[in-house]
């Protein structure tokens, strides 16, 4: 038998080797704060926490937009982590599914896959996209990208696919319309929903100020 306890140890250790070098906003520390918040709504939720956990922990292992968009590698990384923890084939593909479709900008294809898991992961992931914390994510994965921070003749757009959404090379500014003001409305969970709203208000305040100071309004 398994011990799942071992096998979410191992998980923990791979990813943190596995992203030692990644971009400041998709490192170690983004994926423990979506362990931590999808956990927390995961007992809420009454869902199964190895899974969970799993998906949360291996959910960026490869993040396609720091691989030239190829949304394989993750999925393959993954799984072959999870062969050689001998878990359970059932659970091995609930996984990989959960991080094929964690994305929002898979949000954009017709769904083929549903749990509640990950449901929880989609929610926990979004919630780090907002807030404090998201905006300065926003930021710093702009400033790696060196996009600029805003240009007011540089249009907001309403991405209709995903290829226009990762296509994108918008300024980081325009990221608030184009994704992260969008999120509040796509949580699937009560409990997110709740977290969701604080997050939301706070991104409205810090849009209002940073354009109060770009156009020196009083």
């Amino acid at each position: 038998m398994i011990n799942q306890d071992v096998i979410i140890e191992n998980t923990k250790q791979f990813v943190k080797s596995t992203l030692m070098s990644a971009e400041g906003g998709h490192d170690w520390f983004h994926v423990e704060r979506v362990l931590k918040t999808a956990v927390y709504i995961a007992k809420k939720e009454k869902a199964s926490l190895f899974t969970v956990k799993l998906g949360a922990l291996l959910h960026d292992i490869a993040d396609s937009k720091f691989h030239e968009g190829n949304e394989e590698i993750g999925p393959l990384i993954a799984e072959k982590f999870l062969k050689s923890q001998n878990i359970s084939q059932s659970d091995l593909e609930h996984v990989i599914n959960i991080i094929k479709y964690v994305s929002f900008k898979n949000s954009f294809d017709n769904t083929v896959f549903e749990s509640i898991e990950l449901e929880i992961i989609k929610d926990a992931d979004r919630l780090d996209a907002i807030g404090a914390i998201g905006i300065a994510r926003c930021f710093n994965y702009g400033g790696f990208k060196n996009r600029l921070i805003y240009d007011p003749d540089i249009s907001i757009v309403s991405h209709k696919n995903k290829t226009s959404y990762k296509n994108s090379t918008a300024p980081s500014f325009n990221h608030f319309y184009e994704k992260l003001l969008l999120l509040k409305d796509l949580m699937h969970t009560k409990t997110a929903k709740d977290l969701a709203e604080e997050r939301h208000e706070f991104m409205i305040k810090y849009i209002k100020q940073f354009k109060k100071e770009w156009h020196l309004e009083s």
